[in-house]
Formats: structure tokens, C-alpha cells, sequence
């Protein structure tokens, strides 16, 4: 698959078949995220593969107990089935100093990773509508001095999903020179 094809046809997958990821594929994917760019090359990334369906539970509930009351209950999440949750984390002190690059050198890495698991033929889902609480830390068992900045659901997608069209056209967000 090209490039561009898997830009444009990658999806959300919120349910995956109850397969597991073969090593070879978790593998190369990882590699994907490793070959990112960074500020100053500095490489600031963390990534914990979590398949222990154990630890993925309770990540499942601590994501759950950080929602708010209002938003609780039965909902689906692409965490109750996905075999592989590949949470990326940071560590600023590495970062490129006095910024906050960190943040966007782990999201680039995440997005190599998630457009190559799409060439694999592997869904993912991005997970970033969580609070960074010491109790995902705990759990994860991150260290105080790094940064949790997003997990990735990754496995066999169980549905399938359209090209998303609904995209601003190009007239609407570009100019040339200035504003």
C-alpha cells in the first residue's frame, strides 16, 4: 500500500476479531514509531506494549473512573477488544530543552506506527481523551519523570469502515505567504 492510500482509507477500528497480533507485525510497527523524526533527534519516546488482558482491564477502568459521572455506563470501548494497546510515553528531561516538543515528537511517532499498522492490514484507534492520573502511571507502572501521551488500540479490525470524505476541501485551510 502506498503512502497516501493508507492516509486516506485508515480508520478509527473500535472492534477488533479475537486474534491475536503476530510478533513480526508488533515488530515492524514499533520499528515505524522508532524511525519518526524528532527535535534535535533526541528520541524522546517511550512505547509499553500491553497484551496481558490482566493490565489491559485495568486500564480499561481506570479510563472508565476518569470519565465523568454523567459520561459513565455502558458504552463500547476499542479497549474491550483489542489484543494490543501500545501506550506512548515521553520523557521530557530528553526532549529538546525548554520545550514541550515532547508531546509532538511521541504523537509523530505514534502516527508512523499507526499508518504502518494500517499497511499490515491492522486497525488502530487513538486514545487520547484521558486524564494523565498517577493511577494510569501505577498501573503502567511509568516512572514519575515521564509522560503518558497517548495509547493506540491495535488488532484485526472486526468492522470494516468507508474512506472518511468529510474533510474540509483544501480552499479552507491553506493559503500561500500569509494568512
Amino acid at each position: 500500500m502506498e503512502v497516501f492510500e493508507a492516509i486516506r482509507t485508515r480508520r478509527s477500528i473500535r472492534v477488533y476479531e479475537d486474534k491475536p497480533v503476530e510478533d513480526e507485525k508488533l515488530l515492524r510497527i514499533l520499528e515505524a514509531a522508532r524511525l519518526a523524526p524528532s527535535a534535535g533527534n533526541r528520541q524522546p519516546w517511550r512505547f509499553i506494549v500491553v497484551t496481558d488482558p490482566k493490565i489491559k482491564e485495568e486500564i480499561r477502568m481506570v479510563k472508565e473512573r476518569m470519565r465523568p459521572p454523567q459520561a459513565r455506563g455502558p458504552r463500547r470501548s476499542p479497549l474491550d477488544t483489542a489484543p494490543v494497546v501500545i501506550v506512548g510515553c515521553a520523557i521530557p528531561e530528553v526532549s529538546f530543552p525548554g520545550t514541550d516538543f515532547w508531546k509532538i515528537d511521541v504523537s509523530i511517532a505514534l502516527q508512523n506506527l499507526v499508518l504502518a499498522a494500517w499497511e499490515l492490514e491492522l486497525g488502530t484507534c487513538w486514545i487520547g481523551v484521558f486524564h494523565e492520573e498517577q493511577e494510569l502511571k501505577k498501573v503502567l507502572r511509568v516512572p514519575e519523570e515521564a509522560r503518558i501521551v497517548a495509547m493506540i488500540t491495535v488488532g484485526y479490525p472486526a468492522e470494516k469502515k468507508e474512506p472518511v470524505t468529510d474533510r474540509k476541501p483544501l480552499q479552507q485551510i491553506i493559503s500561500y505567504n500569509h494568512w
